[in-house]
């Protein structure tokens, strides 16, 4: 045949591909249905290495699945919207509509040019206004079923920029843009009620144990953090105030020597009024709103409010403080300190001086206040703990919960450190959120039949990225649809999450206009089967999708529990001992490495590398290789193909006692075993692409013995057409194009995607031969074959004269020779 050129190759299987439809689904119920998604791309410019080894994953996985006969949907669209669009904007001087439609044609096309098989008619945008009308439309259901709702919350503003900042752009406590100081500050916006899911996402956690990394599921158990104990309430001296706190551990109540509130905390600056602390408080408030939760929670930091609370247990009064590690976000923003029995209070009790009680003693040892570096958190008997000393554990903090509720102050509760979905954006490029602001009726949700309320392409953003939304009268002057009066559009926009929280249920109806998607597709396609991304989405995205999904189990409009019913969360592209970035320099181009070694190399290092879990170490030696052994493919298909013209696949009652067919034969379908093995139980893409690389190995091996004997026997034809057709058919998920044209060449009718994945005879795995492990004073110098009846008398002569074996025992005297039946012969020598 002629040279092996991928780009000519290559594009003439694309435009197949893409001109017949070949991976265009529809419901079809003669078949079991397979979803196989990758994680919503953001259209960021060029996709990067990251982006080839997530989508090769999936997609070899899609090419696998339709080939074991499932329906398989693998879909595409673009998370479009967010600040990344914006601060490009401003950056190139475009508008971030220009910007984002362009990269994502610049995207599509590196996407198509890797040939992945994604049915584009599926393909959806989260910009377009037929997709984020849905958006809003899911907002007012939230809206009606009281799960939306608008509060004050702690925002990062930046004065400077007049504009309020995501975590992600505030840099040492300053804008990441101009390099002034960050403040924080309270505003108004709109929330989720994911909180009152809590329980249901932690159930669903143990429905996906097995299915889903367990880290993931512990990072997303302690993100919901259920946890059980004692809300307790302490007056303030000479007040009628209360600081209500929340404990895991009202054993230790009698040690609490000292309140802490944060510095947003409303009593935090009340108290302080007319003692000597209040411009100390004033200052120090104003210093913590300058420090992001990192810098607040490292180096603790704290201040005497000037006002005493009591121990409701003891009845001592105990100081109340402010730190900046005591966040609002957080329980209620305010602590009990028990320094003896908590290392953070410990820490903090001995920089400030503060008293330390030991109130739970070790079952072994004791603990000493005075001396103790480490606190003591494990359970315990209480001391100096009254009438409740000597209790342990559950017991123990039972009876006092239940001393608290008789006395009214303070009852056994349970805790979440999940706090509700904050969806509100001030920002532009976004989602306008679907509500009006009347003075008459107060806020009124935008009549469903007015969707979409579209982003008004026209608008600039300011210098700094201010949005327009909030001055363009175009946008914000309506009326009421309640009373008529003029009023105010919301000017927010929804967090970019929202978008990616249910783009899944929209893929399986893309084009749909009444509704987001049709319930009866929702019912076939859903769950996703297998969702493939990044382990930087364990929390977030997974958790809000999870969330949504549940929210619309509730409307009726999905019946499956869990939107993704296996999670696979794959590792990240290192180059130069560091994860791929522009700033670190070391970032490939997919592009070069498809224009000089073509998409099928670059599939196959991606998949052969490394394990999809794992990180994968960028190689140039490891492109060359991959791109060699296509090389090698290509070669030993022309030099053999001619010989199995017109020939049939052996049947059930083909027989071969030659040697070399047999052997033949028995890698043939040794390499069906290994590879469907590997793909569908282990997903494990590089022992599958290994288990390959031998075949075609012995592929060479068994040309030389096929020219050597000139043989024309039409059964040994059959086997090798047998082992050809397994190479095309086994390597097609990894590398779709060299394969098509092989399966071209070689007379198949079909596109692989339409062939069936082949079949392994157990039987035929067997061999007849075992494999011998030859030692020499217990060291391992060889390894031999031989026959499986082998009589030890002649594997013990086998071994001896085996030329290996006497290259260690020349000149050496051989004392004794220790066989082990059927595994092992170990030769003494000295």
């Amino acid at each position: 045949m002629n040279p092996y050129e991928p780009n000519s190759i290559e594009a003439k299987w694309q435009a197949y591909w893409e001109e017949h439809k070949t991976f265009k689904v529809k419901r079809d119920f003669s078949k079991e249905k397979f979803y196989l998604l990758e994680m919503f791309p953001y259209p960021s410019g060029r996709i990067h290495m990251g982006h080839v080894r997530n989508y090769t994953i999936g997609d070899s996985l899609a090419r696998f699945k339709r080939m074991k006969g499932l329906n398989v949907i693998h879909p595409l669209g673009w998370d479009a919207f967010g600040m990344p669009a914006e601060n490009a904007a401003i950056k190139n001087n475009t508008h971030p509509a220009q910007w984002t439609f362009e990269n994502i044609r610049t995207m599509r096309n590196q996407i198509k040019a890797l040939g992945l098989s994604y049915d584009w008619d599926r393909e959806v945008a989260t910009c377009h206004p037929g997709y984020y009308k849905w958006n809003q439309w899911l907002f007012l259901k939230f809206l009606e079923k009281g799960l939306a709702y608008r509060k004050n919350s702690t925002i990062n503003w930046c004065a400077e920029c007049n504009t309020v900042l995501a975590n992600e752009q505030v840099v040492d406590g300053c804008c990441w843009r101009c390099d002034n100081e960050v403040l924080q500050k309270q505003q108004e916006g709109w929330f989720f009620k994911i909180t009152d899911y809590a329980d249901r996402l932690l159930a669903g956690c143990k429905t996906l144990s097995g299915k889903w990394p367990e880290k993931v599921l512990t990072m997303q158990v302690n993100w919901v953090g259920k946890s059980f104990g004692a809300e307790v309430d302490f007056k303030i001296q000479q007040t009628d105030e209360v600081i209500k706190v929340f404990t895991t551990r009202p054993d230790t109540l009698y040690g609490a020597m000292f309140m802490v509130l944060a510095p947003e905390h409303p009593l935090t600056q009340k108290l302080s009024r007319g003692t000597e602390q209040e411009k100390a408080i004033d200052t120090f408030i104003q210093k913590v709103k300058k420090q992001d939760n990192i810098a607040r929670t490292s180096e603790k930091e704290g201040l005497f409010t000037g006002a005493y609370a009591v121990n409701p247990l003891t009845g001592e009064s105990i100081p109340v403080w402010t730190a900046n590690f005591v966040l609002m976000g957080y329980g209620t923003g305010a602590i009990m300190s028990v320094p003896a029995h908590d290392q953070r209070d410990l820490d903090f009790a001995r920089k400030y001086k503060l008293p330390i009680r030991v109130v739970i003693q070790p079952a072994t040892g004791s603990v000493d206040a005075n001396t103790m570096v480490k606190a003591l958190t494990s359970e315990g008997a209480m001391v100096h703990s009254g009438t409740f000393d000597g209790l342990v554990g559950q017991d123990a903090r039972r009876k006092v919960c239940e001393f608290l509720e008789k006395k009214g102050i303070g009852k056994a509760t349970i805790n979440y450190r999940l706090r509700d979905w904050g969806v509100s954006r001030q920002r532009y490029w976004g989602t306008p959120i679907p509500v009006i602001h009347c003075s008459n009726c107060g806020i009124v949700p935008v009549p469903e039949d007015q969707l979409p309320i579209e982003l008004p392409l026209d608008a600039q953003l300011g210098e700094k990225g201010q949005s327009p939304l909030h001055n363009l009268e175009s946008f914000y002057k309506t009326s009421c649809p309640k009373c008529s009066a003029d009023a105010r559009r919301d000017t927010d926009t929804l967090d970019t999450f929202v978008c990616s929280s249910w783009y899944f249920d929209r893929f399986t109806s893309p084009r749909l206009e009444h509704a987001p998607f049709s319930k009866e597709n929702n019912d076939y396609w859903m769950p996703v089967d297998q969702y493939i991304g990044g382990i930087e989405h364990a929390i977030l995205h997974l958790l809000y999708s999870r969330f949504v999904n549940l929210v619309l189990n509730d409307l009726g409009l999905t019946k499956v529990s869990e939107p993704f019913a296996h999670l696979l969360t794959q590792g990240m592209v290192i180059k130069d001992g560091a994860k791929m970035s522009k700033s670190k320099g070391n970032v490939v181009d997919p592009d070069e490495i498809i224009k000089k070694y073509g998409a099928d190399t670059a599939r196959v290092f991606m998949l052969f590398a490394a394990p999809p879990v794992k990180d994968l170490e960028w190689s140039d030696q490891g492109v060359e290789g991959c791109s060699r052994f296509l090389k090698r493919v290509w070669r030993i298909f022309g030099d053999l193909n001619e010989e199995i013209k017109n020939v049939k696949l052996p049947g059930e009652s083909y027989s071969n006692t030659v040697p070399e067919i047999k052997a033949l034969r028995r890698m043939t379908h040794i390499t069906i075993r290994r590879v469907t093995n590997d793909i569908e139980t282990r997903m494990q893409f590089n022992t599958a692409i290994a288990a390959i690389m031998e075949l075609v190995n012995h592929l060479f091996s068994f040309k030389e013995w096929w020219k050597n004997k000139n043989n024309q026997d039409e059964a040994a034809r059959m086997a090798l057409r047998e082992a050809l057709e397994t190479m095309i058919l086994t390597l097609s998920p990894f590398a779709p194009h060299i394969t098509e044209e092989m399966g071209s060449k070689i007379g198949f009718s079909k596109t692989l995607d339409q062939k069936t994945w082949p079949q392994y005879n157990d039987a035929l795995t067997q061999t007849d031969e075992l494999l011998i492990v030859l030692q020499v004073n217990g060291k391992v110098r060889q390894k031999i074959s031989v026959e499986s009846d082998i009589s030890d008398e002649d594997l013990k002569t086998r071994s001896l004269e085996d030329a290996k074996i006497q290259e260690w025992t020349r000149g050496k005297d051989i004392k004794k020779v220790i066989v082990i039946p059927k595994k092992l012969v170990n030769i003494v020598v000295q």
